[in-house]
């Protein structure tokens, strides 16, 4: 009968260790092979999508798998998440009616920590191949909170190697903020610098949702927000942040001065605020998206509009995203009606200009995300396990 001596042992010992370090190896290459595959490919398709919501206000939405079907050949990778918020069912206020979206009722909204782990299960139950697609991104927070950051925190280490980023969160948004249930979210709260202090840390992308203004704002009145906004993102200026639907929203007008010398050299107009935050050196950091079909009806409502937008894209092609943020959608007709309500701005950019908007500067952005998180996450994960 065979005996196992100490040098046999030691043998057995050496060829299960590089067995084990070929297995691992092998897994490694596997997924660097299916994300070089994924980025490939991606040349090849027409856009990305930096701001999509795969669930809705009552937390229903399209099968993952389903929406891959979706993209197609046209649409590469997707910021991934879900909404932060829950819409109550009140049946004091709405009786057999069950709202679907926030502006249904006036029962109040709050938020849904779940949503992460949502998300998080639909990503991991795709291949490595189909996950290249997609960035999935933290959202179950509420803002208000010092104990944010620790969520984060816990969602990341619960789930490595899963998110890139953080949002779209929501500091002021119009009719939305004064319904959600606690204390409303605010630009000067410290909790609010307390989460973008761990992003910085851990390298995590930022989408922020916070309008320039207040609904239905006075022309020529200096907008609301926008100065609040200024000072949060010259705090905190490691962190790549991209502001969302350039501040506006579906009754947050871009802001308007009067053509008076008076009133122009009081306040300045929507671009020209943009511009300033684009202009500043110490905000080279900050990035904005387009997404939402509210949007673009300002941006494509006339050939100046367009002419105007098309400028200032031209003078800072590196600084702007495009997004649909389409929510939970059931074809590609309607997850693309965005994208090609753009088409008079697209027409207004040169191919190269129109690229980075629709593709090359998610890549770069998220890309850079990907990797920081991950590394930040193997750091973490190890120092826990010792």
């Amino acid at each position: 009968m065979f005996k196992l001596n100490s040098t046999n042992w030691k043998f057995y010992f050496i060829v299960t260790l590089v067995i084990m370090c070929l297995f691992i190896t092998i897994l490694q290459y596997k997924d660097v092979a299916a994300e070089a595959i994924a980025n490939h490919k991606d040349s090849s398709y027409e856009l990305n999508d930096s701001h999509f919501h795969l669930t809705n206000y009552i937390q229903k939405g399209t099968d993952i798998h389903k929406f891959l079907d979706i993209m197609g050949d046209k649409v590469g990778r997707v910021a991934l998440f879900g909404i932060p918020l829950q819409q109550q069912w009140s049946y004091r206020i709405s009786g057999d009616h069950a709202p679907k979206y926030y502006l249904e009722t006036d029962a109040p909204l709050y938020y849904y920590s779940f949503t992460d782990a949502y998300i998080a299960m639909a990503y991991k139950s795709l291949s490595k191949e189909q996950q290249a697609r997609f960035d999935p991104m933290i959202t179950g927070f509420n803002p208000t909170d010092m104990y944010a950051a620790d969520h984060i925190k816990r969602v990341l280490l619960t789930f490595p190697g899963v998110f890139s980023g953080i949002g779209e969160f929501t500091i002021h948004k119009e009719f939305v903020a004064a319904k959600v249930a606690g204390d409303p979210a605010s630009l000067i709260d410290p909790a609010l610098d307390s989460i973008l202090s761990f992003a910085e840390e851990v390298g995590l992308a930022v989408i922020i949702h916070n309008d320039i203004d207040v609904p239905f704002a006075k022309e020529d009145s200096e907008p609301a927000y926008f100065k609040q906004m200024k000072a949060l993102l010259t705090r905190h200026p490691k962190v790549t942040i991209i502001w969302a639907h350039i501040g506006l929203g579906r009754v947050i007008r871009p802001v308007q001065s009067s053509p008076t010398e008076e009133a122009s050299s009081r306040n300045k107009n929507q671009i020209q605020l943009i511009q300033d935050i684009l202009n500043d050196p110490k905000l080279s950091h900050v990035h904005f998206d387009i997404s939402w079909e509210e949007v673009a009806k300002y941006i494509v409502k006339n050939e100046t509009t367009v002419r105007a937008m098309a400028a200032l894209i031209k003078q800072y092609p590196d600084r702007f995203l495009f997004g649909t943020d389409v929510v939970a959608p059931d074809n590609q007709k309607e997850y693309l009606q965005v994208y090609y309500q753009y088409n008079p701005l697209w027409k207004a950019l040169s191919k190269e200009t129109k690229d980075k908007v629709c593709k090359e500067n998610y890549v770069r952005i998220f890309d850079e995300a990907r990797n920081r998180v991950r590394a930040w996450e193997q750091a973490n994960l190890y120092a826990k396990a010792k």
